[in-house]
């Protein structure tokens, strides 16, 4: 399946399991789909019903979560799909701060 790679792609992008991955409808083309691996195609058609993380699509195509990276990482390359990365744990927002915000409503 995945040719005896460990890593997605040339550029090592790492996939987590809470990243969403979405179909990309620009780079849907039947006649590029039928070259790829039926592994591929079944990951292509699980996203296309609704959008997925990384470890549903593991859990639905019933493959270990490192095998769905380097499939993910194919189908990233070329194009068929698009992954939005979860926002880092520090670029969110201070959890003192939301109390604060909570706080202040409620004595509204």
């Amino acid at each position: 399946m995945t040719g005896g790679r460990t890593k997605p792609g040339p550029h090592g992008v790492r996939f987590d399991l809470i990243a969403l991955v979405v179909v990309d409808p620009e780079g849907t083309d039947e006649a590029r789909e039928s070259l790829l691996g039926p592994e591929h195609r079944a990951l292509l058609g699980l996203c296309r019903s609704e959008t997925q993380s990384v470890a549903e699509l593991a859990a639905d195509a019933d493959l270990p979560v490192g095998v769905v990276r380097v499939l993910l990482g194919d189908l990233l390359e070329g194009g068929h799909v698009k992954v939005s990365r979860p926002v880092p744990p520090a670029q969110l927002p201070d959890e003192r701060i939301l109390r604060e915000v909570i706080e202040g409503l409620r004595a509204l």
